[in-house]
């Protein structure tokens, strides 16, 4: 049993009943149809719509918009129970893409998406990156030309989260010139959109169950109404706003695996006999799940102040890319650790802990990497 951790003010007897709520659901729902998703390659559309329904896709949107007004620790109970069901982050892009929407929309835009998007009829994706730009944002060539009362857009780009499944994407194009004054984002709902393609569903290490594709935009026509806010070039400052919020939704998940992972190698090294013995009776491995049980505890506690200061208004920029960089890094070394403690076991796929380890090792990369994340902190530290 991990240790006992401090109980923050957001941790209400409300909060516990709609946990329960939802890990019931994904339990009874969801789980049992993961190994078939992964085999596909995605989820599809539709699974989404009683989940919406349920309350549970955004229920810290107002009523007004679909949701039911809570604080955005429910939807980070939301999360955390995905990952602990090694479900992929496809509902956390959908979120974000919502949050975009909610906070610079104009009120005809949001009462246009978020109620469908709260409901599961819309499923959301955020195209950003590009074949020949990953992190860097400012460089970005895909354009929007304004023709009439339409924005025009050529470009594609890659590596995209819900790229197949969504039908509504926040896409960041150039509406200016060159730098980050002429970026802007733009929502198009691509259902039976022209010019709109969905490339290849890419392969990847992990993370199986969501799929990630390439997107084209060869001449499609969208209503200048659909340019998210109401003037032009202000796309990346409204990138740049959310990503306190945006890591740590990559947080929670860091630590309810972790957790997870710790869990399920003290089940299996007290139950594996070797040399006449349990696993677990193995000083070394002992003292391995003792740091990996200390790591879980420093971790969720980091992540469960984030998130009280994130409901507080006083997460800073700095704490969110020191939390992203490090929470998603012990992820990677505990559940490496919790793989060699499973021995050949813990190599195959059937066992949950390969693929915790599999799909753990985007998170030190998407969501900025931690490398960027670094430089951010240090940059502040010459200041």
């Amino acid at each position: 049993m991990l240790p006992r951790l401090h109980r923050h003010a957001w941790m209400d007897e409300s909060i516990d009943a709609f946990r329960e709520q939802v890990r019931r659901y994904v339990t009874n729902e969801l789980a049992p149809q993961l190994d078939g998703w992964r085999r596909q390659g995605f989820i599809p559309r539709e699974v989404w719509r009683p989940f919406g329904e349920m309350g549970f896709l955004l229920p810290e949107l107002s009523e007004a918009y679909g949701g039911a007004g809570a604080s955005l620790a429910y939807q980070m109970v939301v999360q955390d129970e995905f990952a602990r069901a090694e479900m992929p982050a496809n509902t956390a892009v959908h979120n974000l893409a919502a949050h975009y929407i909610l906070d610079y929309g104009t009120e005809a835009q949001k009462r246009r998406w978020l109620p469908r998007m709260a409901s599961g009829e819309l499923l959301a994706g955020i195209a950003l990156t590009e074949p020949g730009c990953g992190s860097d944002l400012k460089a970005l060539r895909t354009r929007a030309r304004l023709d009439g009362d339409h924005y025009v857009i050529d470009g594609a780009k890659t590596f995209i989260t819900n790229g197949f499944s969504a039908s509504l994407l926040v896409v960041a194009v150039r509406t200016g010139d060159a730098g980050s004054r002429g970026v802007s984002l733009v929502v198009l709902e691509t259902q039976d959109l022209p010019g709109f393609r969905v490339g290849r569903r890419l392969e990847k290490l992990g993370q199986h169950a969501s799929d990630t594709a390439e997107l084209f935009f060869d001449g499609v026509r969208v209503p200048a109404s659909h340019l998210l806010g109401e003037v032009p070039g202000n796309g990346f400052v409204q990138l740049m706003s959310q990503l306190p919020y945006e890591r740590t939704l990559l947080c929670v998940p860091a630590a309810a695996v972790i957790e997870r992972a710790v869990e399920l190698t003290v089940e299996y090294t007290r139950e594996r006999k070797a040399f006449g013995h349990t696993v677990f009776d193995f000083q070394n491995t002992r003292f391995k799940l003792a740091e990996c049980a200390t790591l879980a505890h420093v971790v969720r506690t980091f992540v469960n102040d984030c998130i009280q200061r994130l409901l507080d208004g006083t997460l800073d920029d700095e704490a969110a890319y020191m939390a992203k960089w490090w929470c998603t890094e012990q992820q990677g070394k505990v559940t490496d650790e919790c793989v060699q403690l499973f021995g050949g076991y813990g190599y195959m796929a059937e066992y949950p802990i390969a693929r915790m380890h599999a799909d753990a090792r985007v998170q030190r990369i998407y969501g900025g990497t931690t490398e960027i994340m670094k430089d951010l902190i240090a940059r502040k530290l010459g200041a």
